[in-house]
């Protein structure tokens, strides 16, 4: 437990109806009861209860602000400390006073996220549920947000730990068999070592053939909306924006920089990047903005190459086609509302049929097939959010390969008649690898780039 208490504001700054200041430590209730006046001294309100007073300055006895205060006594708290919760009149002013005021009586500003790093070091949360706190905050879409409930529910800390429990209980019978060879147990041999490090590598399997499903709801997916000039690739952010973000002109090269815009398809976070039509122009600043679509094109992981309907293929157009058909690349073939004189032949030629959209952008027709293109080139299905356990943390995936590759290394030692105390070695690292999503052992230098991303209050 910690020693000081901290404060801070625990909702965003700007105008609203409340703001909350939030204090927790063994001194939040002493500290706050100094400052607040009500029927009942806050130091003998019972957990878990609101109570109506007032903020006093209690050097000029001056009321700060008509307030409401909860009370949460440790453990049964977030951070497992006492926890005090001032609920002010919205706006910066009110709540920033009762903020100084609190810090001005043995109160410290937090830091950022050291609320749910004391919930983490109190043992209230594992480091996989404290990561996904900020996942919560930052979801983009309501399946991301879910898969983070689910993460700060422990969903998969419960996948994890069993395996750490079997693990460990594999070195045990490795230990005992070493350390007490003449006692009557059970003998390790080569094939209780293969078959429970199969086990454990399956369910690390599972949970890596979802990892790209589950990133990609968390952080999104870069999508470069790219084709000629005039092929309807402003129309189409519009469409999928579901409001005018870009400008829309029947003049060629209206768009001279790239236009971003973040939407929902289907669940899935799309970062959209309208870019600027690609062609040979004798315009500088087209030029610098073809340059750029260049560079958004290289950088995106989904292309949505915008073709005219209304028009003929341009060699401008052929050779995006050639040049996209290995990238992960849908074919939106835009204005079906006008008369045809695309040739499609030529594209499905190197295009699937799934790869390939028809849709007006202008009058909407055609956008639920383009979202089930997207979902059906990123997932394994339909996007599923409800019992399905997604590893979305970049960190949590690269310890689960290395859980892997330990576990592998174990099996292929009984293979090699490698000596068991050696392979005892790689079943200890899958074991930590493990554990260090958990965070046991998490060094501070870990822990201070994890909580540093986090909000003030949080």
């Amino acid at each position: 437990m910690n020693e000081d208490t901290i404060a801070a504001i625990a909702t965003a700054l700007g105008e609203g109806s409340i703001a909350v200041v939030r204090v927790s430590g063994p001194e939040a209730i002493n500290s706050v009861a100094k400052l607040f006046r009500s029927k009942l001294d806050l130091r003998e309100a019972a957990s878990h209860t609101v109570q109506y007073g007032w903020i006093i300055d209690p050097q000029s006895d001056r009321r700060i602000d008509e307030v409401l205060v909860t009370v949460m006594k440790g453990p049964r708290s977030f951070t497992a400390e006492d926890v005090v919760e001032i609920s002010t009149h919205g706006g910066i002013v009110a709540v920033k006073s009762v903020l100084e005021l609190v810090l001005r009586h043995g109160v410290r500003l937090a830091e950022p996220g050291e609320f749910t790093k004391r919930a983490f070091l109190n043992g209230r949360i594992d480091l996989a549920q404290a990561e996904a706190v900020i996942d919560l905050i930052r979801s983009k879409s309501d399946r991301a947000f879910q898969v983070a409930r689910r993460q700060a529910e422990g969903a998969v800390s419960k996948k994890i730990f069993p395996l750490r429990q079997q693990l460990i209980e594999l070195i045990a019978h490795v230990e005992v068999n070493i350390d007490y060879p003449e006692h009557d147990v059970e003998d390790v041999t080569a094939e209780l070592i293969r078959s429970n490090c199969r086990q454990v590598r399956e369910e690390v399997n599972e949970l890596l053939q979802r990892s790209n499903e589950g990133k990609i709801l968390r952080e999104g997916i870069v999508t470069a909306i790219v084709g000629r000039p005039n092929a309807g690739k402003s129309s189409l952010l519009n469409a999928l924006a579901r409001e005018n973000k870009a400008i829309v002109t029947d003049i060629p090269g209206t768009t001279r920089d790239i236009v971003e815009e973040s939407v929902s398809l289907s669940g899935i976070p799309l970062r959209l990047l309208d870019t600027a039509g690609i062609r040979e122009t004798e315009d500088i600043v087209e030029q610098i903005g073809v340059e750029r679509s260049h560079g958004a094109l290289n950088d995106a992981d989904l292309i949505l190459l915008v073709l005219n309907r209304h028009e003929e293929l341009h060699e401008d157009e052929r050779k995006l086609l050639q040049q996209l058909k290995d990238r992960s690349t849908i074919i939106v073939v835009n204005k079906i509302d006008l008369p045809e004189r695309l040739d499609t032949a030529e594209i499905e030629r190197d295009y699937p049929s799934e790869r390939i959209v028809y849709l007006s952008a202008k009058e909407g027709q055609g956008i639920e097939q383009l979202e089930r293109a997207v979902t059906g080139m990123f997932f394994s299905g339909a996007v599923e959010s409800g019992d399905i356990t997604y590893v979305s943390n970049t960190r949590h995936i690269t310890l689960l390969h290395q859980t892997r590759q330990s576990l592998e290394d174990a099996i292929q030692a009984t293979f090699e008649g490698v000596p068991i105390d050696l392979i005892q070695i790689d079943i200890t690292a899958s074991w930590e690898s493990l554990g260090q999503i958990l965070g046991d052992a998490a060094g501070d230098s870990l822990l201070d780039q994890i909580f540093s991303q986090f909000c003030l209050g949080k």
